[in-house]
C-alpha cells in the first residue's frame, strides 16, 4: 500500500535530533516563551526575508490575530478565494468582518486578481491571498491594486513555506500568515503559527495580542488572546526548518516525475518560472475524480480530496457566503491529491503514475 502521508516517516530522520531537543527543553524548566521561541522567530524571519516573526498557537490564530491586530472599523470586508479552506474565512468573521468570495484561476487554483476590483466596495479594507498547495499567489497585480485603494494585504501561506514569486519569499509581501500543522512542509508535532511583517509597531501588537494583550506581566493594554508557540514545538520546529530545503527540493523531484511521465488526461498542476511551488499539495483534476480515487485505492494507493466542499455550501456558511462561484464547485469537484510526501521514493510515485496511467475511465 502506498500511503498518502506518515508521519512518524516523514519525521523519522530527525528522531535522534528531536529527542536530544526534548530533552533540552525539559531538563531546563523554561517551558513558555523562551529561548526556543525567540531563536526561532528569529531564524523563521530571515527564512523568510522579513524582520520580524511572531510564533503563535496554531495557523488560525495567526490569521485571526492579524486581522485584529489592523484595527479595522464595523462592517469591514475582506476580500478572499472562494475556493480556500475554511480557516481564512473563520478568521475574518472571528473579528466580525464579512468574507467577500472572489473566484480563483482555474489553471493556479488561486485568486483571480482580474476578478477582485469589480467586489471592491467603500467597506473593503483587506485582500486576503491565499497561497493554495504551495503556489504563490500572482502577487504584482494583487499589490498594485491593494496600493490602488489603499488595502491591507494579509497573505494566507499556510500551505507554502518557502514559495516563491518572481523570486521573493511569500510572506514578505503584506502581513504573512503560517501554519506549522504537523502535514505542512514544515510541520510541528502539534498545531503551531506563526506572522511575519516588517512592521516592528505590527510587531509588537502581535506579541501583545498572542500573551493576554500584555507587554509588560501582569499589566494589559489590549483585550489579547492565550496564543503563544510553546517552547518545545518552537524547539522541534527549529530543527525541522534545518532541513526544509531538502524537503522541498524532494518534494519538486517527485512532482516532476508526475509532471514528466504522468497522462495528460489527467489536469495537472501548471508549472512557470515565476513561481517557485513548493508542493505541500500535489492535486491533479478529473471529472470522474470519486471513480478514480476509488480506482487508486483498490489499486493500494491512497490519496485525499483537498477540499470536497466549497466554503459557500458548508452547513456553517449557510446566510453568511451567499451567491454562485462556479469555478469553485468544479474545483473543489474535481480535485484529487497524489502521495507527494517526505518519506515517498520516486520508484513509489511512478508506481501511482503506472496506476493512473492505466485508468479506463
Amino acid at each position: 500500500m502506498i500511503e498518502y502521508e506518515n508521519l512518524g516517516k516523514v519525521n523519522e530522520k530527525l528522531f535522534t535530533k528531536y529527542q536530544e531537543k526534548f530533552d533540552e527543553i525539559l531538563k531546563s524548566g523554561w517551558y513558555i516563551l523562551g529561548k526556543n521561541v525567540s531563536g526561532f522567530e528569529k531564524d523563521f524571519a530571515a527564512f523568510c526575508t522579513t524582520d520580524y516573526c511572531i510564533g503563535l498557537a496554531s495557523g488560525l490564530d495567526a490569521l485571526v490575530l492579524a486581522i485584529d491586530a489592523l484595527d479595522f472599523p464595523e462592517n469591514s470586508e475582506i476580500i478572499v478565494p472562494s475556493n480556500t479552506y475554511i480557516a481564512t474565512i473563520l478568521a475574518i468573521l472571528r473579528n466580525g468582518f464579512k468574507p467577500v468570495l472572489v473566484e480563483p484561476d482555474i489553471s493556479t487554483y488561486n485568486i483571480n486578481p482580474a476578478k477582485i476590483e469589480a467586489k471592491i466596495t467603500a467597506n473593503t479594507k483587506a485582500i486576503l491571498p491565499v497561497h493554495l498547495y504551495g503556489k504563490s499567489c500572482d502577487m504584482d497585480p494583487i499589490m498594485a491594486i491593494a496600493k490602488k485603494y489603499q488595502l491591507e494585504v494579509i497573505e494566507d501561506c499556510a500551505q507554502a513555506h518557502g514559495a516563491l514569486y518572481k523570486g521573493r519569499k511569500i510572506g514578505s509581501f503584506g502581513i504573512g500568515c503560517f501554519s506549522f500543522y504537523p502535514t505542512k512542509n514544515l510541520g510541528a508535532l502539534g498545531d503551531a503559527g506563526a506572522i511575519t511583517t516588517n512592521s516592528k509597531d505590527f510587531a509588537d501588537k502581535i506579541f501583545s495580542l498572542r500573551n493576554y494583550g500584555s507587554s509588560k506581566k501582569y499589566y494589559n493594554d489590549r483585550i489579547g488572546y492565550n496564543s503563544r508557540l510553546d517552547e518545545i514545538q518552537a524547539g522541534l520546529l527549529s530543527v525541522k526548518l534545518e532541513v526544509l530545503e531538502d524537503i522541498t527540493n524532494h518534494k519538486r523531484a517527485l512532482a516532476a516525475c508526475y509532471h514528466a511521465n504522468l497522462d495528460d488526461r489527467f489536469i495537472k498542476p501548471v508549472v512557470d518560472q515565476d513561481y517557485f511551488d513548493v508542493y505541500h499539495i500535489y492535486n491533479i483534476r478529473h471529472q470522474k475524480r470519486d471513480e478514480l480515487r476509488a480506482y487508486l485505492l483498490k489499486n493500494e494507493i491512497k490519496t485525499e480530496i483537498h477540499y470536497p466542499l466549497a466554503p459557500h455550501k458548508q452547513k456553517a456558511m449557510a446566510g453568511i457566503l451567499e451567491g454562485d462561484y462556479p469555478i469553485s464547485e468544479e474545483i473543489h469537484e474535481t480535485t484529487l491529491s497524489l502521495p507527494i510526501s517526505y518519506f515517498h521514493t520516486e520508484e513509489d510515485i511512478m508506481q501511482v503514475i503506472t496506476a493512473l496511467n492505466k485508468y479506463k475511465g
